[in-house]
């Protein structure tokens, strides 16, 4: 049975449609913005809490409202973490993470609440990135399982620069198979499952003196949807490559677009010479 608040839902996925465009918040937009208006968010049509036949849980929106409610009575921030949204046009912001926390704000009229906006991929950024490469190769790999790295981890990259001590750090050796990579005719293509800014790993890599050709962050999610623009998203990345090697911590897949079978093969030897032992197999493989 549908509620009053699952036709609310409906309302405001009807009301974006030819109308509302995701556009490219600033840097400074960015950084600065750190609430919004409830009213200020909308729902997005492309995830599963908006489905008809899915649609939100009553009983997570039941357990956060608790949850802001002991927030407001120990006076702390209702929530943890930022909703993560995307600016959009004529105005507000989309939801790419966070829908049933912004229900229970809503439920409980709660005035502002917590975003981290962040610039993702849109089928024109793709196309962008797809048109400006030369290359019919690819490598993949996980931002977050593979490359990103915690302060505390002694295996890192040194920090560049004396201005950077706030950047995110990264594997030892990846600016070096970065690099060993594009020379040998690789599109190098990354990929999260929380949502990061694009621009924001652009000038991150840029800092190590590396490229990364291709930016893609919300996977599992982006992974999972079905509207036009995301299928075709993934056929423009699928067509264009007939070679591709996906590198995991342990494993190294390699798979051919016109070939059904693939390779994996395992990547041995100390942590430290990971990259060294990632660019020997690749060797082979050329072999």
């Amino acid at each position: 049975m549908r509620t009053e608040f699952d036709e609310f839902i409906q309302s405001d996925v009807e009301k974006q449609k030819g109308i509302y465009i995701p556009v490219k918040a600033g840097l400074v937009e960015r950084f600065l913005v750190r609430k919004t208006a409830v009213s200020n968010l909308h729902a997005n049509a492309d995830d599963e809490f908006t489905f008809p036949t899915v649609g939100p849980s009553y009983k997570i929106i039941s357990e956060y409202m608790d949850t802001i409610r002991k927030n407001q009575r120990l006076d702390q921030p209702i929530f943890d973490e930022a909703l993560i949204v995307e600016k959009v046009r004529p105005q507000g912001y989309l939801l790419l993470n966070g829908h049933h926390r912004w229900a229970a704000a809503m439920k409980l009229s709660v005035k502002t609440v917590p975003i981290k906006i962040v610039n993702v991929a849109q089928e024109s950024d793709i196309r962008k990135m797809l048109e400006n490469s030369k290359h019919d190769k690819r490598v993949t790999l996980d931002l977050e399982e593979i490359v990103f790295r915690n302060t505390d981890d002694p295996l890192t990259e040194p920090v560049p620069g004396i201005f950077c001590k706030r950047l995110q750090r990264i594997r030892l050796g990846i600016p070096g198979l970065f690099h060993y990579l594009t020379k040998r005719g690789y599109d190098i293509w990354v990929y999260a499952d929380n949502y990061y800014s694009i621009d924001d790993i652009k000038r991150l890599f840029r800092r190590y003196s590396v490229n990364v050709d291709g930016i893609i962050t919300g996977k599992k999610k982006f992974e999972k949807k079905q509207s036009e623009a995301a299928v075709n998203m993934r056929k423009l990345i699928a067509n264009k490559y007939k070679e591709t090697i996906h590198i995991d911590n342990k494993m190294l897949i390699h798979t051919q677009r016109d070939n059904s079978e693939f390779t994996d093969i395992k990547i041995e030897g100390p942590e430290e010479r990971w990259s060294a032992n990632v660019i020997d197999i690749i060797e082979s493989i050329k072999d």
